[in-house]
Formats: C-alpha cells, sequence, structure tokens
C-alpha cells in the first residue's frame, strides 16, 4: 500500500463525537498529519459555513485545503469558500421529485449559503437549527427555487417511512438523479453521477495525489462512494452495516473511543515524527 497522501473525513459520527465535539486525541492526530504534509479533506452533507468551523478548529484553512460541501455537489476552498467546482440538479427530475413528495406529505429542504428553506415546517429541521446553526425559512416561491438550479433536495422523515419513499423515487427519477440516505432521518437528491467519491476524485487530482495514496473514513450511506473510491476505505465501527459491507477496514473503536485517531495512528502517522 502506498503511503497515505491525502485523507477525506466525513463530520458527523466520524470526526465528530455524539456532543458534537472533536477530542484531543483526534485533533492532536490530524495536526500531525498536516505537519507531515499530509493533505485533509473534510467531506460533509453539510454546508460550507458549518463545515468550516470544523476545518477551523483544525487549521485547514491555513492548509491549502479544500471541503467538499452538499455531499458532494461543491467543493470549496477550505480558506476562502471559493466555489472550485459543483453541480446543479437538473430541474425537470427535480420538481418532479419535489411534487410526488409534497404530495405524500413530507417537507423537503433546498440550501443556499447559510440557509436553508424547508417547503414546511418539520421537527427535523427544527432538529437541524439546532445541530448547524443555520437560518431557516419558508418561502413563497419554493418549486422557483428549485427550477433555478439548486444543488440538492433533502427530504426530511421517518426512517420507515423514508425507505419506502426513496423505493418510489428510485422507480419514478432514479435514473436522472442520484438518491440515498445520508442519516436514517434524511433522503437526499443529489444531481446525476454526483457523490463524495466523485469530489473526492477531482480534489485528488488537483492535488496530484493518486488514489492508492488516498484514505477516506464515514459513516453512512453517504460516504460509500468515497470509501469504495480511495486506496484505503474505512468505515466507522458506529456505523450503518451496508457501509462495513463497503469498506476495506472497519474501526475498532467508534466516534465516542478515538476510532478516527485511532485508524489515523495506525496507517498513516506510523513512522512519521
Amino acid at each position: 500500500m502506498q503511503a497515505i497522501r491525502l485523507i477525506a473525513l466525513d463530520i458527523d459520527d466520524t470526526l465528530l463525537r455524539t456532543d458534537l465535539s472533536i477530542s484531543f486525541r483526534t485533533r492532536k492526530a490530524i495536526k500531525r498529519c498536516l505537519a507531515a504534509g499530509v493533505k485533509v479533506v473534510l467531506a460533509s452533507g453539510r454546508v460550507y459555513k458549518s463545515v468550516y468551523y470544523y476545518a477551523k478548529l483544525l487549521s485547514l484553512q491555513k492548509n491549502g485545503s479544500y471541503l467538499i460541501c452538499g455531499n458532494g455537489s461543491l467543493i470549496q476552498e477550505a480558506a476562502t469558500g471559493k466555489i472550485v467546482d459543483q453541480v446543479t440538479l437538473p430541474p425537470k427530475p427535480a420538481l418532479a421529485a419535489f411534487d410526488l413528495v409534497d404530495a405524500e406529505g413530507f417537507a423537503v429542504q433546498i440550501y443556499e449559503g447559510d440557509v436553508a428553506y424547508v417547503s414546511r415546517k418539520n421537527e427535523f429541521a427544527i432538529y437541524e437549527k439546532k445541530l448547524t446553526g443555520m437560518q431557516q425559512t419558508i418561502p413563497p416561491n419554493f418549486r422557483e427555487m428549485i427550477a433555478a438550479n439548486c444543488h440538492k433536495l433533502v427530504i426530511p422523515g421517518d426512517p420507515m417511512l423514508l425507505r419506502q419513499l426513496e423505493v418510489i423515487l428510485r422507480n419514478f427519477v432514479g435514473d436522472e438523479v442520484t438518491i440515498f440516505t445520508s442519516k436514517p432521518y434524511y433522503l437526499e437528491i443529489l444531481p446525476p453521477a454526483t457523490d463524495k467519491g466523485t469530489a473526492l476524485a477531482k480534489v485528488a487530482a488537483r492535488l496530484g495525489i493518486d488514489r492508492e495514496a488516498v484514505m477516506a473514513v464515514g459513516d453512512s450511506m453517504n460516504d460509500e462512494a468515497m470509501i469504495r473510491w480511495a486506496g484505503l476505505g474505512i468505515a466507522m465501527c458506529n456505523g450503518d452495516e451496508r457501509i462495513k459491507k463497503a469498506a476495506r477496514l472497519v474501526t475498532e473503536m467508534s466516534n465516542d473511543e478515538d476510532g478516527l485517531a485511532r485508524v489515523i495512528e495506525q496507517y498513516v502517522l506510523q513512522g512519521c515524527p
């Protein structure tokens, strides 16, 4: 295996502990990577402002790094937020999906900047506001915003109901968009061929780093593509069982037990000062 030169990290339930903090051991391991010249990229479904908060804690904005936001629909410079690559949903299937989801009684969320626009009030939007601190509003022209090329649709809801909705959507527009569950209570619709893996490949190419020198770590289905693409794909033991099966390795410890720090120390930092 080649020496790891680039690490891609999911944020929630991977980098972060349950209390949304980054442990001292994890911070130390990541900063040792940076000092050794290893690039670190955060890859999340969150928007730039929310991802930047954690990037700054790790000093990634000083390292010429990139942030993968919106589950791969946006690649931005960590330091400035400048968009270096983006893809948007084709309006026709996006609107068709929204109309179907809305008719079934589900809320839909889209994001612009640091604002979450919701089609209707829902308990999951309230939880997300507490989690990310994002502003939220219900616009009068929700369909128009979708038609104007948004990056993704997020459908919050009961996990059991979302599984059924996912099957319906795959049959309805599955050939025209990318559909996956990022968390059990979030179903996401992205542009075709858009995911963290595709975005990670673009970042690695920008940095001139070979696929085999990339390590990716995550816990949910939105991490599957980057875990499969990376030369070393690792799933958190606290993650989705499907992700564990897709990964080359699974951590022995959870996100609350420094599982991420342990794999960084073992597979990246051995031999580093």
